[in-house]
């Protein structure tokens, strides 16, 4: 498996087949590869998505501007679970 220097990633240069890499390399470290089965990941990832919908789930419509800060990190932080 290649390596890539993961110090310093940026969104105009890093690829998808990179960020790929980083995720195998991120699993194989844990030894979580047996896990990594499309069921397990579907599950995950609508769990994730679940947690994220959470924020919104009793407003008509938020605008981001109007979240507070706290409120933006704590989505963001779920957006990054969903897509991680």
């Amino acid at each position: 498996m290649q390596e890539y220097d993961r110090s310093d990633p940026s969104d105009i240069d890093t690829t998808v087949a990179t960020l790929k890499l980083w995720t195998d390399q991120f699993a194989a470290e844990r030894n979580w590869e047996n896990f990594h089965t499309a069921k397990n990941l579907s599950m995950s990832v609508a769990i994730e998505a679940a947690e994220l919908m959470e924020h919104f789930q009793w407003s008509e419509s938020i605008p981001q501007r109007d979240l507070s800060e706290l409120e933006l990190a704590a989505v963001a932080e779920e957006v990054a679970d969903v897509l991680s």
